[in-house]
């Protein structure tokens, strides 16, 4: 059986430890997505990284407090702690979500986000 990941308590989630893991596009995509769609698995963000990049960044998200990681089986099923991070610092995850969905929707250059590629594709070459 693997032995389950840490995960720091509600009180030991640090704002500026938030913060810094929130600080990278690719970590901010996967809190997005999981917002949207609750629990996921880890293939579920196969076309944000690459497996090594995304296992660091999933680490990043879950060592902040961000993200709980649960396994089951071969896999390791991925939550928001939605609960916690709204109790330690409220309405920091709805400020964060409309920021990242209004960048993936207004900067379409960045190519980040399902959004990206697609604009890339229509802009004049």
């Amino acid at each position: 059986m693997a032995k389950p990941p840490y995960h720091p308590t509600r009180e030991q989630i640090d704002l500026s430890t938030v913060l810094d893991a929130l600080s990278d596009p690719i970590r901010r995509e996967v809190v997005v997505r999981l917002a949207d769609m609750g629990e996921a698995n880890c293939s579920s963000f196969v076309d944000c990284a690459s497996k090594t990049n995304l296992t660091y960044h999933l680490a990043r998200l879950r060592e902040a407090g961000i993200i709980n990681v649960r396994i089951d089986g071969a896999q390791r099923l991925i939550t928001l702690r939605t609960a916690d991070i709204e109790t330690r610092f409220p309405g920091l995850f709805p400020a964060i979500l409309a920021g990242t969905r209004r960048e993936r929707h207004h900067d379409p250059a960045s190519g980040s986000g399902p959004h990206g590629s697609e604009a890339k594709a229509d802009q004049p070459g």
